[in-house]
């Protein structure tokens, strides 16, 4: 022990010091002896002691079971306090030293320094969010590429990639799993690129050669987005968000969990949306005549958790189809 790198402790049930190793001296700057006649309160920044009291609590009140575990160990990141006042985070593994009758008489922890292993943690972080952030600018730059010949997509997809974020965190979704939910509404009708303007635009009822054209945007949409590689389900979404539970969908014909949950909030999110707002060729329909069609569907072309969960975003939160500000995830 005296041969260790890690900070070697030994203390008694009320946290006395009985033993600590050389290398304290040089991980948090106390002699033996200081670290010795020094309280482990003082030793421990204040979050971290009452942390570590509270696992020791638990850890008596499990060494009471009839099936305890002797030899089990606690580990802990807590942060300690160097002689000259500033932190020093350290892993702790620690464990129950026992006497003849099973009983522990004292604990033993080994604490590791992890200064290193947080900065490179901190740069991974701080990697990540820095491609988040070009990932969002990518979307962005493909969102106003289909605003400039069709300003009406561009509003509805913002407005059901505020609805779906709304709906997934109803739904209970990690922020992670809605950052992606998000791109992947503000692009979900990426592939209307194709589609020609005066289809998009037309105010006339559509020649089934026209709607075919424009059954073919999530597979548009999808080679789109296939090559970018987001660290979420982006370009599936985007390619099943026309799919319906019951098969009927397009343009795969994708049934039950066959098809994503990101795709499932978003074919709600998109419906909604459609029927609530003006379209080119007809006014209006209103939240209502929205929230009833799809609760219509509900467990047949809509997954029922998510018309659940919608409904209550719009009739319980009070949540409205208003023009919101681009906003990264």
């Amino acid at each position: 022990m005296e041969g260790a790198g890690d900070i070697v402790w030994t203390v008694d049930m009320a946290m006395n010091p009985t033993y600590v190793s050389s290398s304290i001296r040089h991980q948090l700057g106390y002699t033996p002896d200081e670290a010795m006649n020094t309280r482990m309160e003082d030793v421990f920044a204040p979050a971290s002691y009452r942390q570590a009291m509270m696992v020791l609590a638990e850890e008596m009140a499990a060494d009471r079971s009839p099936s305890r575990d002797a030899n089990r160990t606690r580990t802990l990141e807590l942060e300690l306090v160097h002689k000259d006042g500033h932190l020093v985070p350290v892993e702790v593994c620690c464990s129950a030293l026992r006497d003849t009758d099973g009983n522990p008489v004292e604990i033993m922890a080994v604490a590791r320094n992890i200064d290193e292993r947080r900065r490179f943690e901190e740069q991974d972080r701080a990697g990540t969010e820095k491609l988040v952030r070009a990932l969002h600018q990518t979307v962005q730059s493909l969102a106003t590429l289909l605003e400039m010949r069709d300003s009406y997509t561009a509003g509805h997809q913002r407005r059901v990639a505020d609805l779906t974020c709304a709906i997934g965190r109803r739904m209970g979704l990690s922020e992670d799993t809605i950052r992606g939910l998000r791109l992947a509404g503000l692009i979900h009708d990426i592939g209307k690129v194709r589609v020609p303007a005066e289809i998009l635009s037309s105010t006339r009822r559509l020649c089934a050669a026209e709607v075919e054209i424009i059954k073919m945007h999530p597979t548009v949409g999808y080679e789109v987005l296939c090559g970018i590689d987001f660290p979420w389900p982006v370009a599936e979404a985007v390619y099943q968000h026309h799919e319906r539970l019951d098969g009927s969908g397009y343009p795969r014909g994708l049934a039950g969990e066959q098809i994503i949950l990101e795709a499932r909030i978003l074919a709600v999110g998109d419906a909604v949306e459609a029927i609530a707002s003006e379209r080119p060729y007809r006014r209006a329909l209103g939240m209502d005549a929205a929230l009833d069609e799809v609760m219509r569907h509900r467990n047949t072309l809509y997954d029922s958790s998510v018309v659940d969960a919608c409904v209550e975003v719009i009739r319980v939160d009070g949540y409205t189809l208003e023009e919101e500000a681009l906003q990264a995830p």
